[in-house]
């Protein structure tokens, strides 16, 4: 999808994936099983009208967001986004079993849920300032708090919130986006290697793989305690 995203920084010292197999298409995921996958409790559904277009869309109960943003440290629009596009692709492709944490395993990563840099996320889910990724050799580079390039996002982008605009800078619609993305091709993940694959198909590296893995279950810990 991308290349290396703006941080690759992890949440405290959990016990990493071990990813045997590294070349070829297919490879097993020994330690990738169902029972240690990010499973947190799902987004509470509720529906809201947009602010702007007044058009209904699903969101994560108000209560929920408040709870568990205290629980992780996720800021309150970010936490909003990653549970709305759970809502969404669990009534669009429920076989994909896509969980917010992984989500926010990614927005960590990529850019701290937005905050990279000293930047601050607003109430509409959108950094003070734009997360640029560096310079790729083709001149081109990621944007937005999941790091899309121009093409992906010209392909997956989407409108998460309802207001009409499908912006890569609004994690609204960057997070259903990347869900949509990590759903493509049937992926569940539910299992250890549909899991890993589809991390893997949206930055090919291992590394990235390991660093998505333990930031997500950093998060499922937090509030299971």
């Amino acid at each position: 999808m991308r290349a290396v995203g703006v941080v690759a920084a992890l949440l405290g010292s959990l016990v990493l994936v071990s990813l045997v197999a590294r070349g070829g298409t297919s490879p097993e995921l020994a330690d990738l099983t169902a029972g240690r996958l990010p499973t947190a409790a799902p987004a509470v559904v509720d529906l809201v009208p947009a602010a702007s277009t007044g058009a209904v869309v699903p969101a994560p109960a108000p209560a929920w967001v408040r709870r568990t943003s205290a629980a992780t440290g996720i800021p309150r629009p970010a936490l909003r986004a990653y549970g709305r596009a759970e809502i969404s692709l669990a009534r669009e492709l429920p076989s994909c079993h896509l969980g917010w944490t992984t989500l926010a395993g990614i927005g960590w990563v990529e850019s701290q849920q937005g905050t990279v840099g000293g930047r601050a996320l607003g109430a509409d889910a959108v950094p003070s300032a734009p997360v640029t990724g560096p310079v790729l050799p083709d001149g081109s580079h990621a944007e937005g708090p999941m790091q899309f390039l121009a093409s992906t996002w010209d392909r997956w982008a989407a409108d998460g919130d309802g207001d009409g605009r499908a912006d890569v800078d609004d994690l609204d619609d960057a997070a259903l986006a990347a869900g949509r993305y990590l759903c493509a091709d049937g992926h569940d993940l539910a299992t250890g290697a549909g899991w890993g694959t589809a991390v893997f198909a949206y930055n090919h590296s291992w590394d990235y793989v390991q660093a998505v893995f333990s930031a997500a279950q950093a998060y499922d810990g937090r509030v299971r305690r």
